[in-house]
């Protein structure tokens, strides 16, 4: 065989073999982000991915999966993607992001007419649990700010849950999400008092270290078109209409 056509047939069997990766992209029950409905994904995050994926020309599925477990498969298998993750410098080094698609403000709740007063961390260390979601930014934050009365809750629906009902007295939560969170309780936000705000950040899709980088600078030029085209600012209105669209992340 020739040998220019041994090298078309080895550029196509490496081209072949790159078009059939398939990627895992994980996501938990946070709505409006991302959560599911009569066994269909939906939410804004969910939107955007499927988005992405159209314009990158990946394959992909999403799975819902506990937080805790997508977050550990994003960090060991190549071609894995998980969304979406607030962006902390602990977290930096773990990941290839892809954002930001969200920005929010986490603040203590605890139920309406519980008569705590929390104006501070060091308030907030004295209740006896705060309820965070397992592997969350929030517990990673406050564990390293010392806190010792984190309860850890395998799904933010769970702990919600337990505030509403008595059984911790305050959680940590995003302000803009927890109205939707409140709704699929079946309960409202005027069941609830919100009391210190101590951190802002932003929210993005990341892809385990094993994958690879030209993909993950795709998935960014992809997001960044989206946002330049309007695409991404339409998905926030019907989802976040009083949410601020964040900024291009900088390099």
């Amino acid at each position: 065989m020739a040998a220019w056509l041994v090298r078309l047939l080895a550029a196509w069997l490496l081209c072949s073999s790159a078009a059939a990766t398939e990627l895992r992209l994980y996501t938990e029950e946070n709505p409006p982000i991302n959560f599911s409905h009569d066994g269909q994904l939906d939410g804004l995050a969910i939107a955007a991915v499927r988005e992405l994926l159209r314009r990158t020309g990946d394959s992909g599925t999403i799975h819902m999966l506990p937080w805790a477990r997508g977050y550990l498969h994003a960090q060991g298998r190549a071609n894995v993607g998980l969304f979406v993750t607030v962006r902390t410098p602990e977290r930096e080094a773990l990941f290839q992001w892809v954002g930001p698609l969200l920005s929010t403000t986490t603040s203590f709740y605890a139920r309406s007419g519980s008569g705590l007063h929390i104006d501070s961390l060091d308030d907030a260390r004295q209740v006896a649990a705060i309820g965070v979601p397992r592997d969350w930014y929030s517990q990673q934050f406050l564990e390293g700010e010392g806190f010792s009365n984190l309860y850890l809750a395998s799904k933010p629906h769970g702990m919600l849950d337990m505030v509403l009902h008595g059984r911790i007295p305050l959680m940590a939560y995003e302000d803009q999400l927890l109205p939707s969170l409140t709704a699929k309780l079946g309960a409202s936000m005027a069941d609830l008092e919100r009391h210190y705000s101590f951190m802002q950040s932003s929210s993005y899709i990341v892809f385990s270290l094993q994958t690879d980088p030209l993909l993950v600078q795709h998935w960014q030029a992809a997001l960044d078109d989206m946002r330049n085209d309007g695409s991404l600012a339409r998905l926030q209105q019907q989802w976040l209409p009083d949410v601020v669209l964040p900024a291009p992340a900088k390099d």
